[in-house]
């Protein structure tokens, strides 16, 4: 094996590590990696717009892949090798370069935006899209302030929401939502503040991790908006 695919190998085998921790309050985290719907790629620089294009390319076959198959729950994990000594600024400044590049990447290439959810960051109904369908993203760093979502490596976890939609209409979503919100004050002491329903306030302002001030605004702007 070479040294590039052992380093791969073992970014992969920290988060399934990480995830499996019975600590860890996900439990839908826990089921697409039990199911083997939990894809992890590793990334070199979560600074770098060095693996943009793969992460893309990545986020494209993930899309068009669930709308042919739309069962179960299933998350793509982007896992950074560094730097690993980000604060909480930082990483968010360095996700949401990476989520900009991102988008401007799905513009270019003429993918249409999910119309079930809105472009616009300040709306409530915000989230992000890629080849058609709408995403959602949870942020990890080792210096996270919320325990949840503290891992060894700056990650970006993409995650369809339409699946949450689906796990609504089927009368799943609230269950799964309370058992992760009693696991998370286990694990903290509290409830994660930024929290909140799709709908009732933007979820930008939940990607990071970071307890955003009121009247926050995510340093993004989509194209097609």
């Amino acid at each position: 094996m070479l040294m590039e695919e052992a380093d791969d190998a073992a970014l992969r085998s920290d988060l399934e590590e990480w995830i499996e921790a019975k600590a860890f309050p996900c439990v839908g985290a826990k089921s697409a990696l039990a199911r083997g719907n939990l894809r992890v790629m590793a990334a070199r620089d979560i600074t770098s717009a060095w693996n943009d294009v793969k992460i893309h390319d990545a986020l494209l076959h993930w899309a068009w892949d669930y709308r042919d198959d739309p069962g179960g729950l299933r998350s793509l994990a982007v896992v950074f090798a560094g730097p690993n000594d980000l604060s909480e600024d930082e990483f968010e400044r360095h996700m949401w370069d990476r989520i900009q590049s991102l988008a401007d990447k799905d513009h270019w290439r003429g993918q249409p935006y999910d119309e079930s959810v809105s472009p616009d960051p300040e709306n409530p109904h915000f989230s992000l899209s890629f080849g058609g369908q709408a995403y959602f993203v949870v942020g990890l760093h080792p210096n996270a302030s919320r325990p949840a979502r503290r891992f060894h490596h700056p990650t970006m976890v993409f995650n369809l929401h339409d699946q949450f939609e689906r796990l609504r209409e089927e009368g799943r979503y609230e269950r799964m939502r309370e058992a992760i919100l009693k696991r998370d004050e286990a694990l903290a002491g509290d409830i994660n503040p930024m929290l909140a329903r799709h709908g009732e306030s933007s979820e930008a302002c939940q990607y990071s991790g970071r307890a955003v001030p009121k009247g926050w605004k995510p340093p993004f702007e989509d194209k097609r908006a």
